[in-house]
């Protein structure tokens, strides 16, 4: 059998990308219709949170039980992931029980670790350095609305952190152009903007990075475990709030994205997301659907014929 994880957007081919893009449509027309599809009757999937969630945990397991199949919540005070028991040995005695597992932390290095020694296929559901579940949902958002996004030109505005670093992948499997507008200090790894120049360029502002844009999309200030950065953040991220007048400098049919939670009057207007170009709630029930594709890729990877 292919075991086959999704730790990055970079383990899965172009190809197979737009394969789930394509298939998560699928999925959702399906649930839409109240069509009952379970292939996965009796499969479990294990969810692992050392960084909670509200989106994550309901979409994942939301769509392994329409798929047929269950979910086991395993929270920071149930596992402690190397702490005590080191995480290859969790990984081995984990994956011997379950059919595939997604992980919520923080280091990317615990997924990169904990994957090395699964026997089944392994999720990321968020590190510091990746958020590809997220892309996978904004991706299809756009597809929906705009049709193909190759060749479009995406503004990512705030902090380069770690759904900034899966956009500048992303340009690169989809071939558009990002334009990130980060304060200093802030911008995103070194690494990635030297190794994607050719899809993804830090701009001086926001307004900068919203100008002939066909999706403007940001995040939160302070992420997660950054709380006690607020003030200093609030101060750095003034001007890199996205507003309707932001909009106005993108095409007039440019959509705007944003991962949620969000927090009104700071990193978006108290209006944004009720703006004619938001697509935030599409966005975020394609969290469900498209998790459902992957999850189906991933299985029955796992199960095609060496």
């Amino acid at each position: 059998m292919a075991l086959r994880h999704f730790l990055t957007l970079r383990d899965l081919s172009s190809a197979e990308l737009e394969r789930i893009i394509h298939r998560a449509q699928e999925l959702k027309k399906l649930q839409h219709q109240n069509q009952t599809y379970q292939p996965f009757v009796g499969k479990v999937l294990g969810m692992i949170f050392e960084k909670s969630s509200t989106r994550t945990r309901v979409s994942f397991e939301a769509g392994m039980s329409q798929f047929g199949g269950s979910a086991i919540f395993l929270s920071s005070r149930d596992t402690q992931l190397g702490r005590g028991e080191p995480i290859e040995d969790s990984a081995r005695v984990i994956s011997s029980m379950l059919d595939i597992v997604m992980i919520r932390t923080f280091g990317h290095d615990i997924v990169e670790r904990f994957a090395s020694y699964s026997q089944v296929p392994v999720i990321n559901a968020l590190t510091d350095d990746h958020h590809p579940c997220q892309l996978l949902a904004d991706i299809q958002t756009f597809v929906e609305h705009r049709g193909s996004i190759q060749g479009k030109t995406v503004a990512w505005i705030g902090d380069g952190n770690n759904m900034c670093n899966s956009y500048i992948e992303a340009a690169h499997m989809w071939g558009f152009k990002l334009k990130i507008a980060s304060p200093a200090g802030y911008e995103p790894q070194e690494k990635f903007l030297t190794e994607y120049a050719h899809c993804a360029e830090l701009v001086s502002s926001a307004e900068d990075a919203a100008v002939n844009a066909d999706l403007i999309v940001t995040d939160v200030w302070a992420s997660m475990g950054q709380e006690e950065e607020q003030k200093i953040r609030e101060k750095a991220f003034a001007n890199y709030q996205v507003n309707e007048q932001l909009m106005q400098l993108a095409h007039s049919d440019c959509l705007f994205m944003h991962c949620l939670p969000a927090h009104r009057g700071e990193e978006i207007s108290e209006h944004m997301l009720e703006h004619k170009s938001a697509v935030v709630w599409d966005e975020a029930e394609n969290r469900l659907h498209a998790q459902k594709a992957l999850i189906e890729f991933l299985l029955q990877e796992q199960h095609q014929p060496l």
